[in-house]
């Protein structure tokens, strides 16, 4: 009998996670990767169901979810994740705006360009100045064209150039590609360490951004921590969940009270919602970091 119970209790549960469908914000923390906390968030999801995944039968997807955009290992914040059709939507997550808060370190170079990377040069960085620094910083402003790092999800021969890196491959740098740089603000200069508030739409890596600086003032530089504070319409704030709150529960009313973000977006910035769009994958993966 109580093996019934558990049974039909599990029920309600099953039926109410396949008709989740739509966007919603989780917190990532800085150590796993992206698609390590996504399957870490659908296993969770899957147990409180009742449900498992079999590993035989792959192509039957139990529970679709994918995130939009990727976040690099060492960084943390918003990463906003859909979930059934939800899933459609979250192409247009990597065009919309996005808000960091960075530290980086002036000095020192690093193969991957933060933190985690192998030291490949050190300069001095004494003769620079807090108003030259945010001199520095106003040709990043605008429509600008930017070399992404090599390190980083974006692919040659179908394998990312991060992992092709890792393998001994000799890779070659991207051209330049044009991003959007919609504001940047120095909030704090204690050298070496320095404080950046970035908004920039999709494509947009932030390495890229401090290792450029670093190059423009005669020195080099590397970030040392990164957090993601919004993506679209969702803020670090008001919008994430905390890995206790990934219940099916806590996500439909997330789900429910976040539908009336998406016309807050300046129309230059707006996540399109259309939930008929055609969407290459579950999980978008252009890292933008």
């Amino acid at each position: 009998m109580a093996g019934n119970v558990a049974t039909c209790a599990t029920v309600p549960k099953a039926a109410q996670l396949q008709s989740l469908n739509g966007l919603f914000a989780i917190y990532k923390k800085a150590g796993p990767t992206s698609a390590d906390v996504l399957n870490t968030l659908k296993e969770k999801l899957l147990q409180e169901a009742g449900l498992k995944l079999n590993p035989k039968k792959r192509k039957r997807h139990i529970l679709k979810v994918g995130h939009g955009g990727t976040l690099d290992n060492s960084a943390s914040g918003v990463l906003v994740v859909g979930i059934g059709k939800g899933t459609k939507m979250l192409g247009n997550m990597l065009s919309g705006s996005k808000k960091y808060t960075t530290v980086g370190e002036l000095g020192k170079a690093t193969d991957t360009l933060d933190a985690t990377g192998t030291g490949t040069e050190e300069k001095a960085y004494d003769h620079i100045t807090k108003e030259e620094f945010e001199e520095s910083l106003k040709k990043y402003i605008g429509n600008i064209m930017q070399v992404p790092p090599l390190y980083s999800a974006l692919k040659k021969d179908g394998q990312r150039l991060s992992v092709l890196l890792k393998k001994g491959h000799a890779v070659e740098a991207k051209p330049a590609r044009p991003v959007t740089v919609y504001s940047i603000s120095l909030q704090e200069f204690k050298p070496p360490l320095f404080t950046l508030d970035v908004e920039c739409g999709g494509g947009f890596y932030i390495r890229s951004l401090v290792n450029d600086v670093g190059k423009d003032l005669s020195t080099c530089a590397h970030v040392k921590d990164l957090i993601r504070t919004k993506q679209g319409p969702f803020t670090l704030q008001e919008h994430v969940l905390d890995e206790d709150k990934w219940t099916i529960d806590a996500i439909a009313q997330s789900i429910q009270d976040c539908m009336c973000l998406f016309s807050t977006e300046p129309d230059s910035k707006r996540l399109k919602t259309d939930s008929d769009q055609p969407s290459k994958d579950s999980q978008a993966v252009e890292e933008e970091s």
